[in-house]
């Protein structure tokens, strides 16, 4: 993580979290130092089964809700069933943690919010702690 992102403003991170694992209680912690209020948007079943091909084990609320229960973040929201960017531009984040496997587009991020800064999370233990290893 790259400490000189440290902030006291709103933080936003984006992910599936499909069975709540180490790997993902990592990913929140991280998160949650980079600024003062944290935002963790939960993927849609819909958008899932569209990027990953398949429906996710849990439900969308049941995914949800573990994250809320980790106490890990000030916010948790369902996704936007058909704008990835529309969460963004609501709560117009500072900073977006990417998990070091996330795909983003930057440029279209950066196009709507400029004066946003991207912090690339490191891993936890990724050849034990990933979902599509976990899931299979």
């Amino acid at each position: 993580m790259n400490t000189d992102l440290i902030a006291t403003e709103r933080v936003m991170g984006f992910g599936t979290f499909d069975g709540l694992h180490p790997g993902h209680l990592d990913f929140l912690k991280q998160l949650k130092l980079l600024g003062k209020e944290t935002i963790v948007v939960i993927a849609r079943d819909e958008n899932v089964k569209k990027i990953k091909g398949k429906k996710p084990q849990f439900s969308e609320k049941e995914r949800a809700d573990a994250v809320q229960k980790t106490g890990l973040a000030d916010r948790v929201l369902l996704g936007h069933l058909h704008d990835f960017y529309e969460c963004l531009i609501t709560y117009n984040p500072t900073i977006i943690g990417l998990g070091y496997d996330q795909k983003a587009d930057k440029e279209a991020i950066f196009e709507r919010l400029p004066h946003v800064k991207i912090a690339r999370l490191k891993p936890f233990q990724p050849q034990r702690y990933k979902s599509s290893l976990l899931n299979e």
